[in-house]
């Protein structure tokens, strides 16, 4: 082995051999680290790990000796020496991670790696100072004759120098300086003059800490911090303040002083700490004002015309009654208003305010003070124009944000008239009564719901009503209906699946017999007979079909019920409902989150066009921290924004619906049979190996459907192995094959014996017609609805439900999610899992909704230790999905990492 010198180094007494498992002992050499810095800060990148390490320490320490960064100092005997230091941020994070990734060896054992580098960084620049190599640093503290004379900028070079080193040497914490700004005098105002008390407080303590102390009371003894007196803390408080004083110069004198305790500033000093109070804050110094001198003043944007001014530029109006109508066309403009204790400046005031030369102003009798800002903001009022969607959001929101400040804002005219209505929701002063053409009676919140529909919609606006399923929102629209036609005379459209045909036409029959009815829907469909009071219903499907003839009429109002269909903007069912043309726009579902809050923006943005902006700026500006955090400010100013527009009342809510029975859930834990238990760790093993192997759209493919197989498992093996549904004399050996056929056998002769009847939903149509042969066997002659299903044969089957001629019904969950009222059931069973909260509680209401008279049992099967018992995980923080949004169960899923995925599906207890 040799240095760079070419001189040969002794040879290192190494056992042999050395083997893993086997202790030995080397022999080993003291080399001076003047002399070893050739040979570290030239290791090869084949050299070992430890000569790595230290050639990368070696590295750092010279460029810190490059930089002047040393110092003088005593070592341990008192032996004049130098030290490396104080070290900037950028170095001590450079040690800081070489130090984490010290190979084992590199330094010696008893100390940790991070004080071995700042021992190697020392003893470099304390062997280098004392060779030749010194006269290459440079003229520096320390490092060069003083100049004479001592010039000022010297002195604080080497002040704030000394300073640092001084920190470094102490150690101990600086404590926060804390300015207690007194209120002034009369004449101390006048002059423009404040003093300023200086109290200490332990480093990192809030605003107001009981162990704040007055210096005063430290420098005299009567008082300590933290246990320590004036000697050990009158430096720390003299350099904090040096420190400070580099940013506020009035701070110098206070800091000059041997016991500081109290300045005089004045009004330069005051804007300075107007100013920079963040700054100094993060430099330790926390400026403390009265309260009355610093908060009186206040701002806030003001958007739209004040009375008196021209209020037409900004609204239309409806001819239908005084308020003016919205457009989110309009431009409104906005200003800076001031107040005083909230009570608004008149234009003298804030002119002598934009004039006042020094930040203490005498308003109104008393003295406040003006920062720069709202000084600022006097002089420069006037802020431009707003287009309309921007200005009632803002208002709606209570913030704005200008040049890049979110400030206050609150509206002003007829924009405030509106906004005072909007906030009103359904407790409106002046409640709508019902229309004279219905005969029903609606409950309390019907009637709170069309009041708020009627004054939402008279101000321009459209409306989304999202109460709970079985609600009776159709009677609720069937109302609102009759009441826009006493006023906004044209047709009425209803979109809807073609399952709720028939009950749109039997509830508008019932409760609205006056009012003309045509269904378009059908092959021999036709528009011929409408009128300007027709309500025509059709559905999402023949509008994909005939949007063209269907948007050549004007509609007074569109309603688009189930509007959920509609929640993918760019689908084609999304983008031909938003071309039909239409006075008044209400969309009306139970679900208005199912999956992300880019759903939500897809319905208001239906029923209010560009008025929450382009799906880009909603999910920037609330929906992506919404849905992180359903605590977080953007889910709060999400929620005030949309109130107006969207009304969601639930079935639990207090007062909605008192006399609708209770709802009881009962999850059902089963294990799995041998035989699903071998088909289930089969397909594991199999797929997580053809999954781990690829990436992509295919390793997307390939979970979805390993998740998909999985539920079919766990169902029955004969759903999973495609084979044909049983005969009569197998019904003992189907029931014995699957934990959940066998616990569905026993649960419906449970309710047959009570005399009760049940619905049993599937996510599949192939597990339906399986149950129903069984169930039919075992003497249940259920009944089975599915996507396939014709239109007649679904009235058919639930009038012979709700009859009682038939006490079991089997549902496809996609075809009878929604849009049925089955009422008779008591018990609802989930034989398996959606994944989809809300689709899931949507089937539950179709029996546990207004009608019903009984508690309605939930019962969910569920196969313990699978993918179906963690994925009830996910429903449960799902279930709320007003307040905890997540993505897509399936989707979602898809996304998971080998690891995460492995531990989802594998059988055994939750890890």
């Amino acid at each position: 082995m040799q240095d760079s010198g070419q001189h040969a180094l002794p040879m290192a007494g190494l056992p042999a051999p050395l083997t893993v498992g086997h202790r030995g002992g080397a022999s080993g050499w003291w080399v001076p680290l003047a002399e070893g810095v050739p040979v570290l800060s030239r290791a090869r990148s084949e050299a070992s790990a430890s000569a790595v390490f230290w050639q990368r320490a070696v590295h750092i320490a010279l460029q810190l000796v490059r930089a002047r960064l040393i110092y003088p100092a005593l070592d341990a005997k008192d032996r004049p020496v130098w030290r490396a230091g104080p070290l900037p941020q950028v170095a001590e994070d450079a040690l800081t991670a070489l130090a984490a990734a010290a190979p084992p060896g590199a330094g010696p054992s008893a100390m940790p790696p991070r004080q071995v580098l700042a021992a190697a960084c020392d003893a470099l620049a304390d062997a280098l100072m004392r060779t030749p190599a010194a006269a290459a640093v440079g003229a520096g503290p320390w490092t060069a004759p003083a100049p004479e004379p001592v010039d000022a900028e010297v002195q604080r070079s080497v002040r704030g120098w000394l300073d640092r080193v001084e920190d470094l040497v102490d150690g101990g914490p600086a404590p926060l300086l804390v300015l207690r700004v007194q209120p002034p005098s009369d004449d101390q105002a006048a002059a423009g003059r404040l003093t300023a008390d200086l109290h200490l407080a332990p480093a990192g303590s809030a605003p107001g800490a009981a162990d704040e102390v007055a210096a005063a009371t430290v420098w005299s003894g009567a008082a300590r911090l933290d246990g320590e007196d004036a000697t050990e803390l009158r430096p720390r408080v003299q350099r904090a303040l040096r420190r400070a004083a580099r940013r506020c110069p009035a701070l110098a004198a206070l800091a000059a002083e041997e016991n500081p305790q109290r300045c005089t500033l004045y009004a330069g000093a005051v804007e300075v700490l107007l100013e920079q109070e963040d700054e100094l804050a993060q430099a330790g110094v926390r400026v403390v004002w009265p309260e009355r001198l610093r908060t009186a003043l206040s701002s806030a944007a003001v958007i739209g015309t004040e009375p008196g001014d021209d209020e037409q530029r900004t609204s239309g109006t409806t001819g239908v009654g005084e308020r003016p109508r919205f457009s989110v066309m309009a431009l409104l403009d906005f200003r800076w208003q001031l107040a005083l204790d909230g009570a608004a400046l008149t234009e003298e005031e804030m002119d002598a305010l934009a004039e006042a030369a020094r930040p203490l102003v005498r308003i109104r009798g008393q003295w406040v003070l003006a920062d720069p800002v709202l000084r600022r903001r006097a002089r420069h009022r006037l802020l431009g124009q707003l287009p309309g969607t921007q200005a009632l959001t803002a208002t709606l929101s209570g913030t704005l944000t200008i040049a890049d400040d979110v400030v206050p804002c609150r509206p002003a005219g007829a924009l405030a008239d509106m906004i005072g209505v909007l906030r009103q929701g359904e407790h409106h002063q002046d409640p709508v009564p019902a229309p004279a053409g219905l005969r029903a009676r609606l409950r309390g919140y019907q009637q709170r719901a069309l009041t708020w529909l009627a004054h939402t919609t008279r101000l321009g606006f459209g409306a989304v009503l999202a109460d709970d399923m079985g609600l009776g929102k159709t009677l609720t629209a069937l109302a609102f209906t009759l009441h826009q036609q006493q006023h906004t005379p044209g047709p009425t459209l209803v979109i809807c699946p073609a399952s709720l045909v028939t009950t749109w036409c039997r509830e508008a029959a019932r409760f609205a017999p006056g009012l003309p009815v045509v269904a378009y829907h059908g092959s021999d469909r036709t528009l011929d007979a409408v009128t300007d009071t027709t309500l025509v219903v059709t559905t999402y499907g023949v509008l994909r079909r005939d949007q063209a003839h269907l948007a050549s009429r004007p509609w007074a109002l569109i309603i688009a019920d189930e509007a959920q269909h509609a929640k993918n903007h760019t689908s084609a069912t999304a983008r031909q409902l938003r071309a039909l043309p239409s006075t008044t726009r209400l969309a009306l579902t139970g679900t208005p989150v199912e999956n992300n809050l880019s759903e939500l923006w897809a319905l208001l943005d239906w029923a209010n066009p560009s008025l929450f902006g382009t799906l880009k700026s909603f999910r920037s500006r609330w929906a992506s921290a919404a849905e992180k955090d359903p605590a977080s400010p953007e889910a709060a100013e999400l929620g005030r924004i949309i109130a107006p527009f969207l009304l969601r009342r639930r079935k639990t809510d207090p007062g909605i619906a008192p006399e609708l029975p209770a709802k009881i859930d009962q999850p059902r834990l089963v294990q799995l049979t041998t035989e699903q238990a071998s088909l289930y760790e089969a397909l594991v093993r199999e797929t997580l190996q053809q999954i781990a192997a690829t990436r992509g759209i295919e390793r997307n493919g390939l979970v979805f459907k390993l998740l998909t197989a999985l539920k079919k498992i766990t169902n029955h093996p004969a759903h999973y192995l495609r084979e044909q549904p049983p005969s009569d004399g197998q019904a003992a050996a189907f029931t014995a094959r699957s934990a959940k056929t066998a616990a569905l056998s026993e649960l419906l002769a449970a309710i047959r014996l009570r005399e009760e009847a049940a619905l049993i939903f599937t996510s599949f149509v192939a597990m339906g017609r399986l149950l129903t042969a069984h169930l039919g066997h075992l003497g249940h002659d259920p009944l089975f609805l599915h996507g396939g299903t014709s239109l007649p044969e679904r009235q058919r089957m639930v009038d012979a439900f709700q009859a009682g001629r038939h006490p079991v019904m089997i549902l496809s969950l996609k075809a009878a999610g929604t849009g049925l009222t089955l009422t008779r059931a008591a018990h609802v069973i989930h034989f398996d899992r959606s994944w989809n909260a809300a689709i899931e509680d949507q089937a539950t209401d179709r029996a546990h909704r207004i009608g019903q008279h009984k508690t309605v049992t939930v019962h969910r099967l569920m196969t313990e230790h699978t993918v179906e018992d963690r994925i009830d995980e996910l429903l449960t923080r799902k279930r709320d999905l007003a307040s905890a949004v997540l993505t897509s169960g399936d989707e979602a899923l898809t996304q998971l990492t080998d690891r995460e995925l492995a531990d989802l599906v594998s059988l055994g207890e939750r890890r």
